[in-house]
């Protein structure tokens, strides 16, 4: 697909265009109208395809769940190993769609590694994650950032005193998510270990409070997020911060997410979801 599509698609569900505009300069790059139902059905996420591991998994124990935030109550959507009496635990973090099918699929999928996973819908506060996707990208910016990492420690807390965790928890975050794994390191100390799937740096300036290692994991051709790269990894250095930085030449952002078929790059996930569970079970044993 040409790159100029998938550009304003970033652009379209981030900055974010209104629809109609989208769709206006989709039809201009794609030559007609006639042609956006295929791009669309290529780059839009489907959620059909979010099952790699299968809410009836016999190995897990899979719940709706919910936990008292700083906001009210936060629903969430909790896995583990039915068979393990304790387990590390991972909070993970949705994107800007909020909790649906791929966020419930990735936490499965930390379950059958061994850890109690738990994603908070952080749109709880406004009343849950809508349907409707565009709907969701609306919300997340009407979100307070503050009182929304206020209700990840919140996560935390409820993750470490939960029966079946071993009391060690870190943090995987996806897009928007990932952003909020950086921003929950900086309020965080006792989070354990933080894992960003090209989220946004926090300021830089901020980061001499982080005490959990991180692992950084940032798409090739992602230029709106990798601009913030250089300051934060530098940042990082000089505090201390113990950080890995893995750059996937070639691919677009949000290459982990298999329901987008455009932008999923499975070469490059594979490898990013092998280092992260290889770094969370080192880092929260």
């Amino acid at each position: 697909m040409d790159q100029r599509i998938i550009d304003l698609y970033d652009e379209y569900t981030h900055a974010p265009l209104p629809r109609r505009v989208f769709l206006e300069r989709l039809a201009a790059l794609a030559g007609s109208a006639a042609a956006i139902p295929a791009i669309l059905s290529a780059i839009e996420p489907n959620y059909a395809r979010a099952a790699i591991v299968g809410e009836d998994d016999t190995r897990l124990a899979a719940e709706k769940v919910s936990f008292q935030g700083a906001t009210g109550d936060v629903a969430g959507y909790l896995a583990r190993p039915k068979l393990a009496d304790k387990a590390p635990a991972v909070i993970v973090i949705h994107e800007n769609r909020g909790l649906n099918a791929y966020v419930e699929d990735v936490t499965r999928r930390l379950a059958t590694e061994g850890f109690v996973a738990l994603a908070p819908d952080l749109l709880s506060p406004l009343g849950g994650t809508p349907q409707d996707p565009d709907k969701a990208r609306e919300l997340i910016g009407q979100l307070d950032g503050d009182k929304t990492v206020n209700n990840l420690i919140a996560a935390m807390s409820y993750l470490m005193a939960y029966r079946y965790s071993s009391a060690k928890v870190g943090a995987v975050g996806f897009c928007w998510g990932g952003g909020m794994v950086n921003r929950l390191a900086l309020k965080a100390p006792d989070l354990k270990a933080g894992v960003a799937f090209y989220g946004p740096t926090p300021d830089p300036a901020l980061v001499t409070t982080v005490k959990a290692p991180l692992m950084l994991h940032y798409a090739g051709l992602d230029q709106r997020i990798n601009a913030g790269i250089p300051a934060y990894d530098e940042a990082l250095k000089k505090a201390g911060v113990e950080h890995q930085i893995h750059m996937y030449e070639g691919v677009n952002h949000a290459f982990h997410n298999d329901t987008s078929a455009e932008r999923y790059n499975k070469e490059a996930a594979d490898l990013a979801w092998k280092r992260t569970v290889e770094f969370l079970k080192t880092k929260l044993a």
